[in-house]
């Protein structure tokens, strides 16, 4: 037996690794941590494509296949290919018509010349002229026959895929078996109607005349897509003539399928298929520049493929409301770019719901989100960020030498307690395991068994950041530093000092208190008014909750304060601010600096007002101010957080 090797084609690589969701993740984080939301960090993942061992390509990938395909298309050729051939098929049945007349001196073939220059001038016409001229020239007769032929076959093929086929034998048996294959459609789609359909009835149906359907449709509604779909785009066709084009082009297929006994059958199935995809368009013109006569049939499989690519553009763009993967039809993706773009499009739907049973991502309300998991990771990116700009020299702990819960080992130790994170004391642990069951055999731990090394102590932090969420910071382009900076200092105090307790408080027109899960998805408010007077009343309550904590706190901000706070609960906002505005704000600094909490100020506008005011916060409260860049942001932020804590 031998065997050969090649490379897989048939679909994606089943030995290829499976796309980490983490990366998908990180991925999107970096759009996030610059200012953009989840739904629409997955839309840019997504238009991306995957790199690595699969290498997919993104939905823009697609879409550029997708629009270089509608290009082709519109270039082909023109739409009046079957016209212009049916014109000279006339005009050479007529012209071997007279030259078999023209030798002949009687008055017989002078009334047949006579007879044929007193045809209409259109087509259409001409050829109902013709239907019962008896010609002379067998080579005309044939020519005229083979016109017929050519306006059948284009005709029907225009409505069934593959007529032309079909009718290539001219038997007149051919022909009325196409006459039976509508009724018998025709029939079907009426049952169907009245609700008594089956698919035993269409199975049958494509047992008799499945050679005449290559689509091979699996169920009446299949069958009535495609059916569909091409009467829509005969129609377009029509629409897309200039009207002296259209109404010679319609008399053709009018005549022709008189001729064919077919008229009443087409227009049954034609108001059939109306009145169940009346969502297609039926009647848009479009425009294909080609030099290249198209045959009808041919013209209308452009259209046709046309509207799908249509479709598809629209649905691979994915920027209407509420868009999903699920959106994209595999079926026209196949029938436009083939195999491989499924594969790619499997691939990408396939992260999309790794992402959410993974728990990375969820969907409430029809809005897309980041769940605990994914805003943990995030900030820990944001935070590597910040760190990677920080010295090494300048991320010292911060310890005081009261015995407690971290820093440098004391030499004792104590009873491990739930959360604790100090070292385990192997050694009297086991000392206590053996205490309890005894010297003999193996030793069995308990929890009650394990103790920890003692560490110098480290005091707890009540910590506030205040950013500032309003409008302008979105217009200057510090909206994205400030979200980064929140999700990093979230971090750094979740991950190295556990037992501190921070708040985020959000302030533009109102203040709001920011929970860690939704600040990955945080949004600036597109309001007027800068809030600080209520940011700094949620603030204090938060210190006033731990008095025993220092105080920290850290304000963001691009503005002088523009609103306060009023007694019954609504916003005020003026500008320039009022002097009730300037001194209710200042009122809640002064009562920082009783808590003895120093605020730091951290100014992303170089405005005098701005100045002015955080001056003077500083001069009341004994705070420091900062101007740095929005690409420094975080880093200020951290370094003064950590300088913060270490003197305490």
């Amino acid at each position: 037996m031998s065997y050969r090797y090649g490379e897989y084609r048939d679909g994606p690589d089943p030995l290829a690794p499976p796309y980490d969701v983490r990366s998908a993740l990180d991925r999107m984080g970096d759009a996030i941590l610059s200012g953009s939301n989840p739904a629409h960090a997955l839309r840019d993942l997504l238009k991306e494509g995957l790199p690595g061992a699969q290498n997919r390509r993104g939905l823009d990938d697609l879409l550029r296949e997708v629009r270089r395909r509608r290009r082709e298309l519109r270039e082909r050729g023109r739409l009046d290919g079957t016209l212009e051939r049916a014109r000279a098929l006339l005009d050479k049945a007529i012209g071997q018509e007279r030259a078999e007349l023209f030798p002949d001196p009687s008055d017989e073939a002078r009334l047949r010349e006579a007879e044929l220059a007193a045809l209409p001038d259109d087509t259409a016409s001409a050829i109902r002229e013709l239907g019962d001229y008896r010609w002379r020239s067998a080579a005309a007769r044939q020519t005229f026959e083979e016109l017929r032929d050519l306006l059948r076959g284009e005709v029907l093929d225009s409505q069934f895929r593959g007529m032309r086929q079909a009718l290539a034998n001219p038997d007149p048996a051919a022909m009325e078996r196409v006459r039976e294959m509508m009724s018998d459609l025709n029939d079907m789609l009426d049952r169907d109607a009245r609700g008594e359909h089956t698919q035993a009835d269409f199975d049958n149906f494509m047992s008799k005349y499945g050679d005449m359907f290559p689509e091979s449709p699996r169920n009446l509604e299949e069958l009535v897509d495609t059916l569909a779909r091409r009467a829509a785009a005969t129609q377009r066709l029509l629409a897309s003539l200039t009207p002296a084009q259209r109404e010679e082009l319609g008399r053709l297929i009018e005549q022709t399928l008189a001729q064919a006994r077919l008229d009443e059958q087409m227009r049954r199935l034609g108001e059939s298929l109306y009145a169940r995809r009346p969502d297609l368009a039926w009647n848009t013109p479009e425009r294909l520049s080609g030099d290249e006569p198209m045959g009808m049939s041919d013209a209308v499989s452009a259209l046709d493929e046309l509207a799908d690519l249509t479709q598809l553009e629209a649905a691979l763009r994915q920027d209407y409301p509420g868009a999903r993967m699920d959106d994209i039809d595999e079926a026209a993706i196949r029938r436009a770019l083939g195999r491989a773009a499924v594969d790619d499009l499997r691939a990408l739907r396939q992260v999309e719901r790794e992402l959410e049973q993974q728990g990375y991502l969820l969907r409430r309300r029809g809005k897309l989100e980041l769940t605990p998991k994914a805003v943990r990771r995030l900030g820990e990116t944001a935070l590597r960020r910040v760190f990677a700009s920080l010295e090494s020299g300048r991320r010292g702990d911060h310890d005081q030498v009261d015995a407690g819960s971290a820093g440098e080992l004391t030499g004792s130790s104590r009873p491990w307690r739930f959360g604790d994170e100090q070292p385990i004391d192997v050694v009297r642990t086991v000392i206590n395991g053996v205490r309890r069951g005894g010297s003999t055999g193996a030793v069995t731990l308990s929890v009650d068994d394990f103790e920890v090394a003692e560490t110098e102590r480290r005091t707890a932090a009540a910590v506030c950041l205040l950013v500032d969420l309003s409008y302008s910071m979105a217009l200057r382009g510090t909206w994205a530093a400030a979200k980064q900076t929140a999700m990093a200092l979230q971090a750094l105090v979740a991950s190295k000092f556990p037992q501190d307790s921070v708040q985020i408080i959000g302030f533009s027109n109102y203040a709001r208190v920011l929970q860690p899960d939704e600040l990955a998805g945080l949004e600036w408010d597109m309001v007027q008014g800068t809030n600080l007077h209520h940011a700094l009343l949620i603030a204090g309550r938060h210190l006033d909750r731990h008095p025993d904590f220092e105080p920290v706190v850290l304000v963001v901000t691009d503005g002088e304060p523009t609103a306060h706070l009023r007694r019954n609960g609504s916003a005020a906002f003026e500008w320039p601010p009022t002097q009730e505005t300037l001194e209710l704000t200042l009122a809640e600094v002064d009562k920082m600096t009783r808590r003895r909490a120093t605020l730091n100020v951290f100014m992303l506008a170089d405005d005098e007002r701005l100045k002015d005011f955080v001056n003077e916060v500083g001069r009341r409260n004994g705070g420091r101010v900062f101007s740095p860049g929005a690409d420094r942001l975080g880093e200020y932020v951290v370094s003064d957080f950590l300088r913060a804590r270490r003197t305490r």
